[in-house]
This record gives C-alpha cells, sequence and structure tokens, in this order.
C-alpha cells in the first residue's frame, strides 16, 4: 500500500486545498507518483487535485462509506505517496456522528499535517497547535504548515514559540486566491491560468516548506484487513452522463464502481446540445441555475430527454433541469425538460446543506443509501408526483419523503455518495 498523510487545518478558509495543490504538484514535479483523496462530500476540490497529480482523485467519506470501505478504497490506489486533504475543521463532522477529518485519519492511520492561517496571530499560534495536537491523543500529528506569513518578523515571532512542530512558513502571496462562487470555489476547468497557478502553488511549497520533512512523516497506510467496498448498481448496462461546466458533480469512485460491475459508460455535453445515447440517462449535479436561458435553448438536447424510453436520473442540478423550469436570479422562467412537476427557482435562496440518510421508495436502487444536499435553489411550486426516497438527516432527524418519479423519469436534490454501511 502506498504511504500517506492527511493535511488538515482548525478552520475552512485556512488554505489548506492550496498548500495541498502545492505538496502534491512539487512531490511530482521530483519525479514521485503521487495520488491523492478528498474527506468528505466534494466534487470540485477533486478536479484540482486531478489536475495537480495527472491521476485520479477518489473521495474518502467516513459518515457514508463506513471505515471498512474507506479503507478498502485507499487501498486500491497505486501510487508512491498518497495526499488526503480534509475538510471544515480537523474535528468537524456530521451532527452526533463519526465523519470528521480526525476520524478518518484515525480509522486509516495517516499522520495529520495542520496548516494554520497566521495572518492575525503570533506567539499565540503556539496554544492552537498545541489544544489541537493533544486535544485527540489517539492522533498522530506530522507538524504544522504556517500560511499567510506576512514577513520575516512575523515568520520569526511565530517560529520561536514552536520550535521543532513546523514543517513551513508560507508566506501571503494575493496572487494565490482562487476565485469563489455559491458553492465553493469556481471549478477547475473554468480558468485557463490553472496550470500556472498550480505550479506557482508547488514553488511556494518547494521553497518556504520542508518538503523532505513532509514526505518523510507520511506512513504507511493501513495493513489491516478489511471489508470490501459494496457498490452501488449501475443505473443500466448502457448509461449517458451529462459532463460539461453545467453538469460536472459526478463522484468519480461511482462511475469507477459502474465500470467494475460491467457497465458502459459514455459522456455528452447538453451544453453543446449534444444527444444523450444509451439505456439509461444520468444528469449529475452542477450550475444550471447560472445557465438556465442557454440551457432552455438547447432543444436536440431537451427534447431527447423527451423522447427518450428508458431510465432517465437527475441529482441536484439534474433534477432542476428534468422540472418544467428554473427561474434565474433576476426572476426570469427558463423551460426545463417538463418530465417532473416541479419548478425550481435561484431567485428565492435558501441554503440547504447537510449529509442524508435514504430509504429508496421508487428509486432504481434497493438498498439504503447515503448522500448529501448542497443548493441555494429552492422549490418555488410542484404538483404531486410519487417520492422517490425517505430521507433523514445525519442525526436521524426525519426529513420526509424527497424527490420525485414520474414514469421511467426521477431526481432529487440528493446527490448519492454510497450504499449505507452495516
Amino acid at each position: 500500500m502506498a504511504r500517506g498523510l492527511a493535511v488538515a487545518a482548525p478552520h475552512s478558509g485556512s488554505g489548506k486545498t492550496l498548500i495541498t495543490l502545492g505538496i502534491i504538484r512539487a512531490l511530482r514535479n521530483r519525479g514521485m507518483k503521487v495520488a491523492s483523496a478528498k474527506v468528505g462530500p466534494d466534487y470540485i476540490d477533486g478536479r484540482f487535485h486531478e489536475a495537480a497529480s495527472g491521476a485520479p482523485c477518489v473521495n474518502l467519506d467516513y459518515w457514508a462509506m463506513g471505515a471498512e470501505a474507506c479503507k478498502a478504497r485507499l487501498a486500491e490506489i497505486d501510487a508512491d505517496i498518497v495526499i488526503v486533504e480534509g475538510v471544515m475543521g480537523l474535528f468537524d463532522g456530521p451532527d452526533s456522528a463519526k465523519g470528521s477529518t480526525a476520524d478518518l485519519a484515525e480509522a486509516l492511520g495517516l499522520p495529520i499535517v495542520l496548516v494554520i492561517d497566521a495572518a492575525k496571530q503570533a506567539q499565540s499560534v503556539a496554544a492552537v497547535v498545541h489544544g489541537f495536537s493533544t486535544y485527540r491523543s489517539s492522533l498522530n500529528f506530522a507538524g504544522v504548515i504556517l500560511n499567510r506569513v506576512a514577513s520575516d518578523r512575523h515568520a520569526k515571532m511565530l517560529s520561536g514559540s514552536l520550535d521543532s512542530k513546523i514543517l513551513g512558513l508560507m508566506r501571503q502571496n494575493d496572487s494565490l486566491i482562487w476565485p469563489s462562487r455559491h458553492l465553493g470555489l469556481v471549478q477547475a476547468q473554468e480558468n485557463q491560468q490553472l496550470e500556472a497557478f498550480i505550479e506557482s502553488a508547488a514553488s511556494g511549497v518547494s521553497r518556504e516548506t520542508f518538503l523532505d520533512k513532509i514526505v518523510e512523516s507520511a506512513s504507511q497506510t493501513t495493513n489491516q484487513s478489511f471489508a470490501k467496498a459494496v457498490l452501488l448498481p449501475p443505473l443500466a448496462q448502457n448509461i449517458a452522463i451529462a459532463s460539461d461546466l453545467v453538469f460536472s458533480f459526478a463522484y468519480p469512485h461511482l462511475l469507477a464502481d459502474w465500470l467494475k460491475q460491467g457497465a458502459e459508460l459514455s459522456f455528452f455535453s447538453p451544453m453543446n446540445d449534444e444527444v444523450p445515447k444509451g439505456e439509461a440517462i444520468f444528469l449529475p449535479g452542477g450550475y444550471p441555475e447560472l445557465h438556465a436561458s442557454k440551457l432552455a435553448s438547447k432543444t436536440k438536447f431537451l427534447g431527447a430527454l423527451r423522447q427518450h424510453k428508458g431510465l432517465i436520473y437527475g441529482e441536484c442540478g439534474g433534477y432542476m433541469v428534468l422540472g418544467e423550469a428554473i427561474i434565474d436570479a433576476d426572476g426570469k422562467s427558463h423551460a426545463m425538460a417538463g418530465l417532473l412537476p416541479v419548478t425550481t427557482s435561484f431567485a428565492t435562496r435558501k441554503l440547504q446543506l447537510g449529509y442524508r440518510q435514504l430509504k429508496p421508495i421508487n428509486a432504481p436502487w434497493k438498498s439504503k443509501l447515503r448522500g448529501h444536499e448542497f443548493h441555494y435553489s429552492t422549490i418555488a411550486s410542484r404538483r404531486t408526483a410519487d417520492p422517490l426516497f425517505h430521507a433523514t438527516d445525519a442525526a436521524g432527524n426525519d426529513l420526509g419523503p424527497i424527490g420525485q418519479r414520474v414514469g421511467s423519469a426521477m431526481g432529487s436534490y440528493a446527490h448519492i455518495i454510497s450504499v449505507a454501511p452495516e
């Protein structure tokens, strides 16, 4: 198995994605075979990882997959080293359940490199490091990278309070700020300057961290016996998957699992008005609310959905497109496929964020599933249709029936992550 380590932080916005990208590319530039993983339900950061490493990035979600499945997926990675980027703060996770970066690192035996935003502190950083490194004695802390260091004097003040725990002092660099939008960072494939951005991050890491020590801190990932991951059955033998800037939130591990089970996958671009060709059509999530006007003009794509005789499954953004209309941020309505009796709105916004336990009612699968929701759009109107799932949150609070099915067309706001662990 590959050696691995986890890159974590006390809170979101500390710079762990940037430093993770820098480490991945810096090691790749040294000639190492580097792979990566992202903790939790995240589609966007993983695509940055892939650009930096040249290899697929897998999601490792302790809550949704379970420890055994995470071990199995990690064991499948062929690399010299695996860099695992954490999610949120180190100890942050689902309510009343395991699922934090700390939980995953402990289960998989991963040393932790803690990234701390030092911009607004000096000697007090020692207390932060002490608290995080001693809060759970079962964790293995490799050291800290102090980010957004302002000057040589600032670096000296920080260093004097930490001594040997420091693995890097990254200077503030305003050119290494990636734009964001309502669901996270602007997608990797949307900026032609991505390669230069990653190389700049790698240069900073190579120059301002002790990269050899970081590599040395990586440990052999767990060699304990574990059960194989239970795979989500494919929608059909042949599946056409929407894939472009609007439909990009498809988990790579699910697509890989469908391939393992013998499914044939093809990809098409709704934004290029391409016609899907497959027994089943999968519309992943993405940003249809930002492109509703253009989508409404794609008559070949929408016509193909209406004429399709097989199963059509939509998640979040895909669900919105299967509905009657999307109302954009300016309040203008744009007609969609009209296969489900729902209209969604980005003019009236409300954040819906959290894990979901899903019991299929009229879904393509029979097993209990785990997934998540993350969207700002709301349901403006809907008529009666068969529900797709019965949902509870991570703590077991009842959320009632969700999603819709009419004939062979179906969808919901939930993104499927995995078959529920035993």
